[in-house]
């Protein structure tokens, strides 16, 4: 068993819904403005921006060195993580020219991974510590499964507990826990999900090259994924996860997550 060291954070996300303009529900004047930059990771929360969180949980879960993949425009990014050096993580950067998808992100990435294996996941989420680490300690290649139900606030209409997990990719893997299939957006309510949480090895840079755009006109992980399991014969364990997994998608989330943030002390 090889516990992986590295980490690729996915955070040049453009940030459009972020962008639109709605109620403000109480963000204060600095959210306010690092809502209408579409700066999702930079997001002032306590004090601290949303990405000090995200950090602060891969190295808990024992990541040493981290790649953000980041837009031409991180400067704010860079200044921050130069200002206030991380004790725990060596971060370096690569930049992804632009919004070509999460395959595309991922490739730029790619010297930084060099031949070993790593996790990836979105620089807007926040997941737990406990799938980091069971994924640092996998027998290759894996993927967090999240249970779709501890996904939801508890106290949600059941219609919209199911358009909310209709949003997700639904996750289907076999008795042995090997992943089978990934369908993005189905047509009923999965039991498992993906949260774009992964542990990769080097034949996903093969895959990426291969794969066409999707019909967004993007390359896409889950595309390369597939194209891997089916064209190199790459297996994925899919490993059963609970969350919450905190999404920091719309204006509408910072105040519910600034609060499930509060009692964490970050130590990067």
């Amino acid at each position: 068993m090889t516990k992986v060291r590295k980490a690729v954070v996915l955070a040049a996300g453009a940030g459009s819904r972020m962008r639109r303009a709605q109620a403000e529900g109480g963000l204060s004047a600095e959210q306010t403005k690092a809502a209408g930059s579409g700066a999702k990771a930079m997001m002032p929360l306590g004090g601290r921006p949303f990405l000090d969180f995200v950090l602060n949980g891969l190295a808990d879960a024992g990541i040493e060195k981290i790649c953000m993949v980041v837009a031409p425009d991180h400067v704010a990014m860079r200044d921050h993580y130069s200002a206030q050096a991380p004790e725990r993580l060596h971060i370096e950067y690569a930049v992804q020219s632009e919004p070509r998808g999460t395959a595309h992100a991922l490739q730029t990435a790619e010297s930084f991974a060099s031949a070993e294996e790593f996790l990836l996941l979105n620089g807007d989420n926040h997941y737990p510590v406990q799938a980091l680490h069971d994924l640092r300690q996998a027998q290759g290649p894996a993927l967090a499964a999240f249970g779709a139900q501890s996904l939801l606030q508890p106290d949600l209409p059941l219609e919209q507990r199911n358009e909310r997990l209709m949003a997700y990719s639904d996750l289907e893997f076999d008795e042995a826990g090997r992943l089978t299939s990934i369908t993005e957006k189905p047509t009923t309510p999965p039991r498992w999900v993906s949260m774009n949480c992964w542990r990769l090895g080097p034949s996903i840079f093969e895959a990426c090259e291969a794969i066409e755009p999707s019909e967004r006109g993007e390359l896409e992980l889950p595309s390369a994924v597939l194209y891997s399991m089916e064209n190199l014969g790459q297996d994925y364990l899919a490993i059963p996860a609970q969350g919450p997994v905190l999404d920091l998608s719309s204006r509408a989330d910072v105040q519910r997550v600034q609060a499930a943030l509060a009692a964490i002390h970050v130590r990067l």
